[in-house]
């Protein structure tokens, strides 16, 4: 006996949805991140850098080398940003990096991807991009 297919449902889509404990599967996570990649492009500062998306816990983090030096001397590759998704409301916050304590600092919290990105590409206060 062959097993079926049901008709509109294939593994890929299967594998999509959310697993246990509010976890997106691995197809909406890298959703995520390419539009995460995406987005970086458009950003005002520094855009001669390439920086990374790192899966960080729940969420995704930005590492970039430090151009300006102002955080590693030698140019070395810095933390920017970690993006978390809010599992409770759906929305996401946007963390930037407290090199001087070594903590991360809640600095948005906005109900879309979008909107957290627009944040991080903008970055009118030099939160991120230092």
């Amino acid at each position: 006996m062959t097993s079926a297919k049901l008709p509109g449902r294939s593994r890929r889509t299967r594998d999509a949805r959310p697993g246990q404990g509010g976890q997106a599967g691995p197809a909406v996570a890298s959703l995520d991140a390419r539009r995460i990649e995406n987005a970086l492009r458009e950003r005002s500062r520094y855009k001669y850098v390439r920086p990374q998306v790192l899966r960080e816990g729940l969420g995704w983090k930005v590492v970039s080398p430090n151009c300006s030096r102002n955080i590693d001397p030698d140019g070395g590759e810095i933390d920017i940003a970690w993006l978390v998704p809010d599992g409770a409301g759906g929305g996401w916050r946007l963390f930037s990096r407290d090199h001087a304590n070594g903590c991360w600092s809640m600095r948005h919290q906005e109900a879309t991807l979008a909107a957290v990105l627009a944040h991080l590409c903008a970055d009118p206060r030099r939160e991120f991009w230092q």
